[in-house]
């Protein structure tokens, strides 16, 4: 048995420079606090897992002051919760307005991958609420109902720790040879090699230029037939990509040639 796990973010749609970053920049508004991200920015906070691990990084002496925050820690994570729970209702409503399409070859995968029975999962250290959305819409209410789905502070330690990926396997009753990740980040690929797993990787605008050594391969997207082929950047698997990935070339990555 082999059973394919998502990471959301960046892997099912392209989220977070058309969703996150608007979502935060808002609540940032909605909240008067002093700052706003742009798209440089959310890039280097991007380096820190999860949404309220990001906004928690704003809390510096000079920020806290500025913005008249509780100068007690409980407050602080008070405040920060707040506008973590507003910023996730924003950028649910996002989604569920078809505003972050999903990512070329995921719901076609999801398919192949269902028709054949893999288990599927998806391991994020987004809010729940977000990564159901999300899930839904790129694959459909119905098909995102046979996903197990482990979010947000499920776990103690965030990606790069492999706690999500070591919790999934647990979850699914299977080993880490029985699993592939699918991933968009240099953090999501340590953490899914860290967890004993492979890992193959879809970059994004943000994600591009990060050091993906210990990726089975590393392509531009899963792509899709009759669109454009996909770039194969890196590959060092059994996996001979065409113009799009398929679930022969996932289930080769692990030495099998059957994916049924």
């Amino acid at each position: 048995m082999t059973a394919l796990i998502f990471d959301c973010d960046g892997v099912l749609a392209d989220t977070e420079r058309h969703g996150h970053l608007p979502a935060f920049n808002q609540t940032f508004a909605e909240f008067g606090l002093p700052v706003r991200w742009d798209e440089q920015e959310y890039g280097r906070r991007l380096a820190i897992g999860g949404g309220k691990e990001r906004m928690s990084s704003l809390l510096t002496p000079e920020f806290v002051a500025a913005a008249g925050l509780p100068e007690d820690p409980a407050g602080q994570a008070e405040a920060v919760a707040a506008w973590h729970r507003r910023k996730t209702a924003i950028y649910t409503a996002m989604v569920a307005a078809g505003d972050l399409p999903a990512r070329p070859g995921i719901a076609r995968i999801v398919e192949q991958a269902h028709a054949a029975s893999w288990p599927l999962a998806v391991a994020s250290t987004s809010a729940e609420a977000s990564v159901r959305a999300v899930l839904e819409h790129a694959v459909g209410p119905e098909r995102a109902g046979d996903f197990t789905v482990l979010a947000g502070d499920i776990v103690p330690r965030k990606k790069p720790a492999p706690d999500i990926y070591l919790l999934a396997l647990d979850r699914l009753g299977l080993a880490p040879h029985q699993a592939i990740v699918i991933e968009d980040s240099h953090n999501g690929l340590a953490a899914a090699v860290a967890a004993g797993i492979a890992c193959v990787v879809t970059v994004n605008g943000y994600t591009a230029g990060e050091d993906f050594t210990g990726a089975a391969f590393v392509v531009d997207s899963l792509g899709d037939p009759g669109a454009d082929p996909v770039t194969v950047l890196a590959n060092h698997s059994p996996a001979t990509p065409g113009p799009y990935v398929t679930l022969a070339d996932l289930a080769a990555v692990l030495g099998e040639r059957d994916p049924a």
